[in-house]
């Protein structure tokens, strides 16, 4: 395991990342359908709603692979998915209301029943895009009755419950990305740690507050030992006649 590298990838077992590929495939057939080019009051609405859910499965990818090397972006990034699945949200409720529709109420029952649908877990295989496009087109066809089968009202309002099922998972995802940037750091940080730790020698005492072994270092005063683990550790100690 790196001392100084994060995880990263791995999004194929992300429920975020899988309604958020189902959402972009809906989408596009949601356009192709029912938004022709030729007929686009502005020329462009098709092409931002089938964008803003790519940005949505896309920035979920980079952000994952990122992880790696930058807490931060992938923070970012994760939070632009999240924003780009709710501008595609905004776009679908204006298509309901230029329809003479609204979105559906959360006690209609088509709702209710969008809603109980779970994802079943992607369990990683040797054949990994083969066996993932396998799972995830299995998943999806549990929302084809609306997304697929019937008309755009429902097609929409089934889009609109995905997109809020995932910007969900996305905020609780941005929280625990919070909670672990703020308990491990960022990339500079490990860095500084391996660092240290490494310029520690065998006959280094250890730190009476954290354990961590301690480093010689000098200043003004003369020598000293102080802990690898500054600055989260600043315990110091005078170095002893021998060492």
């Amino acid at each position: 395991m790196s001392r100084i590298y994060s995880n990263s990838g791995g999004y194929r077992k992300l429920h975020t990342f899988n309604f958020a590929t189902i959402i972009h495939l809906g989408t596009i057939s949601f356009c192709k359908r029912y938004i022709p080019w030729k007929e686009d009051p502005l020329g462009k609405t098709l092409g931002q709603m089938i964008g803003a859910s790519r940005s949505g499965k896309q920035n979920i990818i980079e952000g994952s692979e990122r992880a790696k090397t930058s807490s931060e972006t992938e923070i970012k990034l994760t939070d632009v998915a999240k924003a780009s699945l709710s501008e595609l949200q905004g776009d679908l409720e204006d298509y309901l209301v230029q329809k003479g529709s609204i979105p559906w109420s959360i006690h209609d029952p088509d709702h209710k029943a969008v809603v109980a649908i779970m994802l079943e877990p992607f369990e990683y295989t040797d054949d990994l895009l083969h066996d993932y496009w396998i799972y995830l087109l299995k998943e999806k066809r549990k929302f084809d009755p609306w997304l697929e089968g019937r008309d755009d009202i429902t097609a929409a309002n089934a889009l609109i419950i995905l997109i809020q099922r995932t910007t969900g998972l996305l905020g609780r995802q941005l929280t625990r990305l919070e909670s672990d940037f703020v308990a491990g750091g960022g990339i500079r940080e490990k860095m500084f740690q391996a660092r240290s730790e490494a310029r520690s020698t065998p006959d280094s005492p250890t730190c009476p507050q954290c354990g961590k072994p301690m480093q010689k270092r000098t200043s003004s005063r003369g020598a000293f030992w102080g802990c690898s683990g500054y600055p989260d550790c600043r315990s110091t100690r005078p170095v002893e006649a021998g060492e």
